[in-house]
């Protein structure tokens, strides 16, 4: 019986996550069914992507014996909470593996499987390899600098790469792939209103609370210009073109 739940659980990972005390949502069962190899997650607040994405590492621990996962973002704050989800959504599954190792910033799996929550300094995590999953959390807000010192890892063992987050301007690695970044990516955008847990009178109360500027980004998924910004996007743009011939060559 054990044999045939687990079997269950490794070939469709809404199971899984139902395993966990989650009901996916549409998007999430997506996600979760496709594994896609490289993923943006462009998602509004509170819309269930830290959870989903908890999800996903949870279950490559236990269906890929001797897997690590990274778990990186702006602050070990940042990934230290996802890797608080994880092991939320482990203590709720029925027979869930055992956690030989188990401590604020890592999880160990007795099938050899490692979850590692990385600190925000890409100066610090260099030195790790060929992971099966590298997550980044907010990965708007995290400096080139983490993307830059993560990708490599993935060279050798061409594993999944999952970037959650919500706008941050228009600027950095996670707007500029999200944007301009090439075919391989699969790319989920989730606005507030796309969210059945998040209702109409609160999402009225942030736009009063927020303005519409911040809710825009927050909530609808706006890359807007960052509030310190001199200069506009779009003035720095215009004074680019290619319609005016040089003089010389």
């Amino acid at each position: 019986m054990l044999m045939a739940r687990d079997m269950a659980r490794s070939l469709d990972p809404v199971l899984f996550a139902r395993d966990c005390g989650i009901e996916p949502d549409p998007w999430q069962q997506d996600l979760l069914r496709d594994r896609p190899r490289k993923a943006l997650l462009c998602c509004s607040r509170q819309s269930g992507k830290t959870t989903t994405t908890a999800v996903v590492a949870l279950e490559t621990a236990c269906h890929v014996p001797n897997s690590l996962v990274l778990i990186g973002a702006p602050a070990q704050r940042q990934s230290g909470e996802m890797l608080r989800k994880v092991r939320e959504c482990h203590s709720r599954m029925d027979g869930a593996p055992e956690l030989p190792g188990d401590s604020v910033l890592k999880l160990e799996f007795a099938n050899g499987s490692r979850i590692l929550a990385l600190p925000g300094d890409a100066k610090t995590i260099r030195g790790l390899s060929a992971p099966a999953l590298v997550i980044v959390d907010e990965a708007a807000f995290a400096d080139d600098d983490l993307i830059q010192a993560l990708r490599p890892m993935l060279a050798v063992s061409n594993g999944q790469l999952i970037a959650l987050s919500t706008p941050n301007g228009k600027r950095g690695w996670f707007y500029e792939q999200w944007h301009s970044g090439d075919d391989s990516w699969r790319r989920f955008r989730v606005p507030a209103t796309d969210c059945p847990r998040i209702s109409k009178e609160f999402l009225a109360e942030q736009l009063r609370e927020l303005g519409p500027t911040r809710y825009a980004q927050e909530y609808e998924l706006a890359f807007v210009d960052t509030e310190d910004a001199a200069f506009s996007t779009a003035i720095i743009d215009s004074m680019f073109t290619n319609e005016v011939l040089p003089l010389w060559t």
